[in-house]
């Protein structure tokens, strides 16, 4: 599982501000889509809903990091 993770997060790193900006903004229209199907009894995979939010907080962090080091 920890090779998986260190795939992802270098497939981030590897994008630039504007196209983590863009991903973080699917991840929450996901999350949204998630939390509804949730609410109306109509999710599939209740896990995904675990891996967006980890997706989302993956893509804030790296934000965080590169908004730390411009200064």
């Amino acid at each position: 599982m920890a090779k998986k993770n260190s795939n992802q997060t270098s497939d981030l790193r590897a994008k630039s501000d504007d196209q983590l900006t863009a991903d973080l903004g699917d991840l929450k229209r996901e999350a949204f889509n998630l939390r509804f199907q949730a609410a109306t009894n109509q999710l599939e995979r209740p896990a995904r809903i675990k891996e967006v939010r980890r997706g989302i907080a993956r893509v804030k962090t790296l934000q965080g990091e590169r908004a730390r080091t411009a200064k």
